[in-house]
């Protein structure tokens, strides 16, 4: 069965040339201009992956993902001409995986899908592999066999990176760990200096966990060193 992809971008040429592009691989493509059109593509199509443009007509892309993320787990790419940080950042925060600005190569667009891919399909078939591991922490209970995560008893909705982060700063319970080993751990690419990437996740996970932002019960900051779990 051939992997299906939502690709969501006004600019009609944009949406063509992302969909030829990725046919060429493979892939099925569902097109959508709008928001809303995406939204009813979601409840028809059986979706792998989404690209999501963030200016769009009537919702934009920010708001989009936000709404995804409520009943889906796939992975998101944004796509915007937009190169300030804090759009990356909003992006991140709110559920995305990836961000790519334009104007951007298709082929690196299509390396980034299948990396998305690889690591949710990844993430997903673990739950075949013994032995259980897990880690119960004053309440936090995450399993690596299952790929479930709870809160004092409560079920946390994760993303897969989400819940990579957290295993791995669980598995790793005491030690500081770096953003630039959590980034290349958890995504299995290089770090760049000034990358915000785990930045912008940790504080979704925080988010999701309601933990107070200054002074949180589990993951904490040690400034300048990186992110543990005591």
């Amino acid at each position: 069965m051939a992997t299906e992809i939502l690709v969501v971008d006004d600019e009609a040429a944009i949406a063509g040339l992302v969909e030829v592009y990725l046919t060429n691989e493979g892939f099925t493509v569902h097109k959508a201009l709008t928001a809303s059109a995406a939204l009813d593509i979601l409840e028809q199509a059986p979706i792998d992956l989404a690209i999501l443009d963030v200016m769009l007509p009537d919702l934009d892309g920010f708001s989009l993902c936000q709404k995804i993320r409520e009943n889906y787990l796939f992975p998101i790419i944004m796509l915007t001409a937009r190169v300030e940080d804090m759009d990356k950042i909003t992006g991140l925060t709110l559920g995305a995986d990836d961000y790519i600005t334009k104007p951007f190569n298709p082929l690196e667009l299509v390396a980034r899908v299948k990396t998305q891919l690889r690591r949710f399909t990844r993430y997903n078939n673990h739950a075949a592999e013994p032995p259980e591991e897990s880690c119960d922490i004053r309440g936090l209970q995450i399993s690596l066999t299952t790929h479930k995560c709870t809160l004092y008893g409560e079920p946390l909705t994760l993303t897969p990176l989400e819940f990579s982060i957290l295993w791995y700063l669980c598995s790793h319970r005491g030690q500081v760990v770096s953003s630039e080993t959590l980034f290349e751990a958890v995504w299995g690419e290089k770090y760049i200096d000034s990358n915000n990437t785990v930045m912008s996740h940790i504080a979704r996970l925080r988010e999701k966990m309601h933990e107070n932002s200054r002074r949180p019960k589990f993951i904490k900051t040690v400034w300048g060193v990186g992110y543990t779990i005591e």
